[in-house]
């Protein structure tokens, strides 16, 4: 054997049962049938009785690993390309999709509006976003390069342009980070260095060298590593405690999809055993049902089930669909050519090859062959034995630094301690999807004048469109930065800005995030150091979640509570509104000291003891015990509570004029309950209670309407929605090239065009009145 060949691993078996393993690293392939003849297939029948336990499951031998040769050989073992070739269409055309919608091309001059006065939140304080007009050419440089890829046209060239952009995009604004958009990212690095493009290519039709040529093993190990480590570390980020007793995503239980589960089971244990149970084993063996072939259908079915429950459940964009197009990575890389060659013959030239087998490549290396003295010819002969080169123990090298990079960055905050808050680093390249959900009670933005002195507010979320600010000390910083650099322009100078959140993490209490005393602009902050302002979430308050639920458990429809803790020294100003008519406060633990401003008293309260509020007045809660205190406002909403009655009564009366039981003449001010129920006609009526319910029935009908809809009518919907949102990101586009091909036109003329491409269906305004009325929820 030449120095640097490979051995066959199966001396005196045929070559093809080199790439016909099984598991993970390897899949089969079936390159070799038809080759054989009847006389042949009982050595080859013999060669399979031999192999080890390992190499059945797995699709190696241990001794495939015993040495950095061995590894080198292993990893660039030739494996038929059509797997890889059909991901990467697959993947190429979501991203493309993608690219309108969730990456936001067709509302782009929204985000990157020029000359507006907009706070953003880049990873890296010196990348600022393009003249809208470029923004727009990023775009189309990357939907150029997810459309190459697709295609497979001009591939390297068209990863680069594709994943330069991205990863552009996606620095630009940690506000948007998510898991998956980290993923999209990812893939698109790794196929930049892989050969996806030997299979159902354009550059295969251009270059016959490339076409139909065999890919090394390291490509398809890479991606199949890459969705393992998606599922697996998201499995091992949901045994935290809060996911395991059911309190992340326990509002899921309600949706639509669960009701088959209701059916047999309470709604808290479809929280606990469906929703949360079933996403943590599912997370934790997915990676290992897809890895074997006896356990791959179940694995295909449960992770497909899975994703196509998320595409409803929440708005992920392409993410549950490019998880599913990743399923087939598991199974053997020649499953195309089974696949395809049930199509009719007619279609042959338009369908992914099916035969020939693949041909040799230079990416790949091949092992000597041994042949036994049957006496038999082969009737494919096998590849010349090639040596390993430099570039084949790169790939390997860079497979294994790629995947020990993977397992580790879940788990390196304790080097990026900055971006620590009450959860562990930025979120979206964790893998700890949907652990944490938060709900924020009381945002305060204090600002004040470092000459002057004087004190004032800012309403939360000014100068910026993002909300995800309030929970990260490293954009919080960011934020106070920018606001500090704007606010002089209002005549403020020197401004120090002060922040009051109130957020609560999985059903927990209401508490502060960040210390309000600490001027942000002045603040210390680092990425390698713990945050000095950050407040430590109140972990020990835990067990009274419980608690929570026997409270609310007890209480009517009418009345809503909010459980608040807080720290020794600090107090909580509120306002309760005139709306608010029967609020008050409980103590649950602690001591707190209630002041009444306008009536200047002050109130001690002990555990148990509850304290009346006014309404349409100010007060301020002190903790004043040594402790953490905790407590409760308890609160109705009177007036919402003698409009509902009203609605009561104005329904009654209308049911009983139209089924004929109401004996008196409707007063003149009530006629239109019959005759306002049309769209916008409640605009006439005087009385604004018979207006409010006039346009509540009618979102109500129109829900109704939408619930009701048969499947082409949602289809319908679903096309025209889409083909407004491809049409205004085509036509800003056009406009953005044309600008910066011949220059902006006249005022006039650009208003008209930008006009022009903001036409929606007809329908649209008053659909985005009934979200905008009725909530995510009601829809």
């Amino acid at each position: 054997m030449e120095a640097g060949a490979c051995d066959n691993a199966n001396a005196g078996a045929p070559f093809i049962e080199q790439s016909s393993g099984q598991g993970d690293l390897s899949g089969s392939s079936d390159e070799g049938e038809g080759t054989m003849d009847k006389e042949t297939v009982p050595a080859a029948e013999r060669a399979v009785e031999t192999e080890s336990m390992m190499k059945r499951l797995f699709g190696f031998e241990k001794e495939d690993l015993s040495s950095w040769h061995r590894l080198v050989c292993l990893l660039n073992r030739p494996t038929d390309p059509a797997s890889l070739g059909i991901f990467r269409f697959l993947f190429g055309m979501i991203m493309a999709i993608d690219i309108t919608q969730e990456r936001g091309l067709s509302h782009l001059d929204y985000k990157y509006l020029d000359g507006a006065p907009v706070c953003r939140f880049p990873l890296f304080s010196f990348l600022q976003p393009l003249p809208l007009d470029y923004m727009y050419l990023v775009y189309v440089v990357m939907l150029f390069g997810a459309v190459g890829i697709m295609l497979g046209c001009f591939y390297r060239l068209s990863c680069l342009m594709f994943i330069s952009t991205y990863w552009y995009i996606f620095f630009l604004d940690k506000t948007a980070w998510n898991n998956h958009s980290y993923l999209y990212g990812l893939i698109g690095f790794q196929l930049t260095f892989m050969d996806a493009n030997r299979y159902w290519s354009i550059d295969g039709l251009r270059n016959p060298q490339k076409k139909n040529s065999q890919v090394p093993l390291w490509n398809y190990t890479l991606l199949r590593f890459q969705i393992f480590i998606v599922y697996f570390i998201a499995g091992i980020k949901k045994l935290d405690a809060d996911w395991v007793e059911g309190y992340s995503m326990s509002y899921l239980a309600h949706h639509w999809l669960f009701d088959p589960f209701r059916m047999i089971l309470p709604n808290e244990m479809v929280s606990l055993l469906v929703v949360h149970g079933g996403g943590l084993c599912l997370d934790l063996s997915a990676g290992y049902l897809l890895f074997f072939d006896a356990t791959r259908p179940f694995g295909i079915f449960f992770v497909s089930y899975f994703h196509c429950m998320n595409s409803q459940l929440f708005s992920i964009g392409m993410f549950a669909y490019t998880m599913l197009a990743t399923s087939p990575l598991f199974c053997y890389p020649d499953w195309p050519r089974h696949f395809f060659a049930r199509f009719p013959e007619i279609l042959r030239p338009v369908l992914p090859l099916t035969s020939p087998p693949p041909q040799p490549s230079t990416s790949c290396v091949y092992p000597v062959t041994q042949h036994t003295s049957t006496g038999l010819q082969d009737l494919s002969p096998a590849p010349k034995a090639s040596k390993t080169r430099f570039k084949h123990k790169l790939a390997t090298l860079f497979t294994i630094l790629y995947l020990a990079e993977q397992f580790f960055l879940p788990y390196s905050h304790f080097i990026t301690q900055g971006y620590n808050n009450w959860t562990n680093g930025l979120y979206g390249y964790s893998w700890d999807m949907m652990v944490h959900s938060r709900s924020h009670q009381h945002v305060k933005i204090t600002y004040k004048d470092g000459k002057t002195g004087d004190v004032g507010y800012l309403n939360p979320g000014v100068f910026t469109q993002s909300r995800r600010w309030k929970d990260h000390g490293d954009m919080l910083k960011q934020y106070a930065t920018c606001l500090s650099r704007h606010l002089p322009h209002y005549n403020i100078s020197d401004p120090e800005i002060y922040f009051d959140i109130w957020v609560s993490i999985n059903e927990r209490f209401q508490q502060r995030i960040f210390d309000p005393r600490v001027n942000i602009v002045k603040a210390d902050w680092s990425p390698f150091r713990p945050n000095p302002w950050l407040m430590p979430l109140l972990v020990d308050l835990s067990p009274w979640r419980t608690k929570f639920q026997e409270i609310e458990g007890s209480l009517d429809n009418q009345t809503e509570i909010v459980f608040i803790a807080d720290f020794p020294g600090l107090l909580l100003e509120n306002y309760v509104s005139e709306d608010l008519g029967n609020t008050s406060v409980q103590v649950l633990q602690g001591q707190l000291n209630v002041e009444i401003v306008d009536e200047k008293k002050n109130y001690t309260l002990q555990p148990g003891e509850q304290k009346q509020l006014p309404a349409g007045a100010y007060h301020k809660v002190y903790t004043v015990s040594e402790g953490p205190s905790c407590y409760m406002y308890i609160y109705v909403n009177t007036t919402e509570a003698a409009l509902q009655r009203n609605f009561t009564k104005l329904f009654e009366l209308q049911e009983r004029v139209r089924n004929g039981t109401e004996t008196e003449p409707l007063p003149p001010e009530l006629q239109s309950l019959i005759t306002g129920e049309n769209e916008g006609s409640e605009a006439n009526v005087m009385d604004p209670v018979v207006q409010l319910f006039l346009r509540r029935q009618r979102r109500m009908k129109e829900v109704k309407k939408r619930r009701e809809a048969n499947v082409c009518e949602r289809l319908n919907r679903f096309t025209v929605k889409k083909y407004y949102m491809l049409r205004r990101a085509f036509l800003m586009t056009a406009i953005a090239m044309r600008n910066l091909a011949v220059g902006l036109p006249p005022l006039e003329q650009l208003t008209r065009e930008v006009a022009f491409a903001n036409m929606k269906e007809p329908e649209t305004e008053a659909s985005q009145d009934l979200k905008d009325e009725v909530g995510h929820d009601e829809l």
